[in-house]
């Protein structure tokens, strides 16, 4: 009965970052699960994202777009090390996390995720981060907050599309829940995420899932930003770019997995 007790499951603390549009509540599933295995979950809404109020229009910087990853973070003590795990544009955000916090982060997860060292330095970080979604034609709503002469700050998907281009993997119901709770995204401020390299001797390990389904952040994407900046494991879901909603058991394994596969670091 001791060695059952010493061998028990480590219990981690996850902190989950939507992409653009979403909020926490898209991780509905992979929560409850990680909750009633006994874990820690922290499910972030960023500037104008699930139940943040701000309008997309307004948010045109990265600072201001990232600043609740940022204020949680800062008040999270040194010793409580977290998995952080961004999906989508939401790798970004991890990104800017791990340059600035890395001492408070165990790994770093990118899901089907934007994942640039320095953020969008080049014409070929665009071409590898932003979804290039043009094949399905004129697919987003698009909101003008500097004028109608200036380029868009926010972007939606169409109603119509959503399922096609985003879930079309995913039970029906998770698509329609998200077609209700899907908000404007604020383009301009995650178009314009740079970042410098962080101080830390240490560097977080970082660990890549990659969605083989995926007509947003499309596979060819996710290689070309695999291959620049090659994270320490790289795992493969048979999904669509919303493995919360179409696999949450497999992704749930995958997460436990990246967890215990890094030991605490003081």
């Amino acid at each position: 009965m001791e060695e059952e007790g010493e061998t028990a499951m480590k219990t981690h603390h996850f902190v989950l970052v939507h992409g653009i549009g979403g909020g926490g509540w898209c991780w509905y599933k992979i929560r409850c699960l990680m909750e009633n295995s006994g874990h820690r979950v922290s499910c972030i809404d960023l500037t104008s994202g699930g139940i943040d109020l701000t309008d997309a229009d307004s948010v045109h910087s990265f600072d201001v777009y990232n600043k609740p990853l940022m204020d949680f973070m800062s008040v999270l003590p040194d010793q409580d090390q977290v998995i952080l795990v961004g999906h989508s544009a939401g790798g970004l955000s991890v990104t800017e996390a791990t340059h600035k916090f890395a001492k408070k982060i165990r790994v770093a997860v990118y899901l089907a995720a934007t994942m640039l060292k320095l953020g969008f330095q080049t014409d070929d970080d665009l071409k590898d981060g932003v979804p290039d979604l043009s094949e399905f034609g004129d697919v987003y709503d698009l909101g003008f907050g500097l004028g109608a002469d200036h380029p868009p700050t926010s972007a939606l998907v169409k109603k119509h599309y959503q399922r096609t281009i985003i879930y079309h993997m995913s039970p029906q119901e998770d698509s329609t829940l998200a077609g209700m709770l899907l908000r404007p995204g604020p383009i301009l401020a995650i178009t314009s995420a740079r970042f410098t390299e962080g101080q830390e001797d240490k560097p977080v390990p970082r660990v890549f899932i990659k969605t083989a389904h995926d007509r947003v952040v499309k596979p060819h994407q996710q290689d070309n930003m695999i291959n620049k900046w090659p994270p320490s494991q790289v795992y493969v879901l048979d999904t669509d770019h919303s493995p919360f909603f179409s696999s949450p058991f497999s992704l749930f394994g995958l997460l436990l997995n990246a967890a215990s596969s890094y030991s605490w670091s003081s």
